[in-house]
Order: C-alpha cells, then structure tokens, then sequence
C-alpha cells in the first residue's frame, strides 16, 4: 500500500470509528452494532465467564451483548477518551458506566484493538478489568456458552 493510500485509510477508519462511538456516548449503539463485520470475531482475554472469542455479528449479538444488557438497570454511559489509527488498525480507549439490576456499579475502563477491513470491524480485542467483570457481573446463560 502507498503512502499516502495509507494515511487515507487511517484518516477515513479513524473519522468513521470516532463518528461511531459519539454515538455511542449518546447512547446510541446502533452505529457500532453496523460498524461489525457480518464475519467479525470479538474476543474477550481472561478467565471470566464471558471470556472467550465470539465468531460472527449474531454470536456477538445472541451471546455477549443482549445477555449483558439484559443485567443493567440504567442506561449505559459510555465516555470516549481516544481513538487512535493506522492503516487498517484502530484503537478505542473508553470508560463505561452502569448499574446492575443487582445494585451493582459496573463501571469499566475499555480499550478496544480493532482491524478494519472494507470500511467494517473484523477482529476485535477487548481489554477490560476482568476482575471488576467477575464480581459486578452475573456469568451468560448457558444457553450463550454453547457456543
């Protein structure tokens, strides 16, 4: 790739994931739920029960998003402090705020590592605070573990 197709893509992955996740910070997910890939792979490093790489938009849907909101009381809050771009990869830092329907505050320091590919998400890894995950959160439905 040439350079400057290279900076081109960095500037267009990064203006297109900091539109994405404004809304996001307006509670608005829609955006980033179109920014996957239909074939996106979205892991989760650690040993928490929601730990593990899901394959394709409806196992990220089916099984790690709608069970997770399916626990939270209130709105999630999400605060975007920087995305960073090069090439094909982008890099999300965010924090989250939320209240279990437990009482419990969920409130997480995200940093998403993304590769782009034709303008969508295709892999993404999700670091996060997976002791904060294990205590402030119920495990999925087994039903989500069959996977």
């Amino acid at each position: 790739m040439s350079t400057a197709s290279s900076a081109a893509t960095t500037a267009a992955n990064k203006e297109y994931i900091q539109r994405v996740m404004a809304e996001l910070d307006k509670g608005n997910g829609k955006p980033f739920v179109e920014a996957m890939a239909d074939d996106v792979s979205w892991t989760i490093p650690g040993d928490t029960p929601w730990s593990r790489t899901y394959s394709g938009k409806q196992a990220v849907l089916q099984e790690l998003l709608r069970p997770l909101y399916a626990q939270f009381a209130t709105p999630y809050v999400s605060t975007t402090r920087r995305v960073m771009a090069d090439g094909d990869m982008v890099i999300i830092e965010f924090d989250g705020r939320v209240t279990t329907k437990a009482g419990k505050a969920y409130n997480n320091r995200y940093c998403y590592v993304c590769r782009m590919e034709g303008g969508r998400i295709k892999d993404l890894m999700e670091y996060l605070d997976t002791a904060l995950v294990s205590s402030a959160l119920e495990a999925p439905p087994s039903q989500a573990l069959a996977a």
